[in-house]
């Protein structure tokens, strides 16, 4: 009996429905980067939303736009996807830049949830500071953790986070590391 003849040498549905989502993950991210191309969904499947952001791909990096994954297109994608995957990271500011700016009892939004981050992570390493959900719900309990991190780091006791509240968070946020 052959090889072939046993399935060792053939390529199954499974790994072709492999190889499309991996192909379809690359894509998809380098969407993010590259607003030429169309955002898809990995899902297996090569179906005309994955060719016709292979062709977007193709046209937005000087390849022939077919629509078909060849070598030199595969490399292509790979290569792009890999120079994004670890580029420097870029900066994220999170807290709005107004020095006005007050976080407060009510608000939801994700500045709240990483303000909720912080304050858990520093429960996780200081006994004497509350363990607070990240919810991005600005609750009655995110304001008593604030209250008692101001109280412990000398500032004043509003339990809002303005900006000298969010530089002392993120401050400390960064010393455990």
């Amino acid at each position: 009996m052959s090889s072939g003849a046993r399935g060792d040498n053939l390529y199954t549905n499974q790994q072709k429905k492999a190889h499309i989502k991996e192909l379809q993950k690359y894509l998809h991210v380098i969407s993010y980067y590259n607003r030429e191309i169309p955002g898809i969904i990995p899902n297996g499947v090569y179906d005309k939303p994955t060719e016709n952001a292979v062709k977007a791909f193709q046209r937005a990096y000087g390849l022939t736009d077919t629509g078909e994954v060849n070598t030199a297109t595969w490399d292509k994608i790979v290569s792009v996807y890999q120079k994004f995957m670890s580029a420097v990271p870029e900066m994220l500011e999170v807290f709005p830049q107004k020095p006005d700016t007050v976080m407060h009892r009510g608000d939801h939004c994700y500045t709240v949830a990483i303000i909720q981050a912080i304050l858990f992570e520093l429960s996780e390493h200081y006994s004497n500071l509350p363990c607070v959900h990240v919810t991005g719900d600005y609750d009655t309990e995110t304001v008593q953790a604030v209250q008692l991190f101001q109280k412990i780091s000398g500032l004043p006791v509003t339990g809002e986070v303005d900006c000298q509240t969010w530089n002392m968070l993120a401050q400390m946020g960064c010393d455990l590391r």
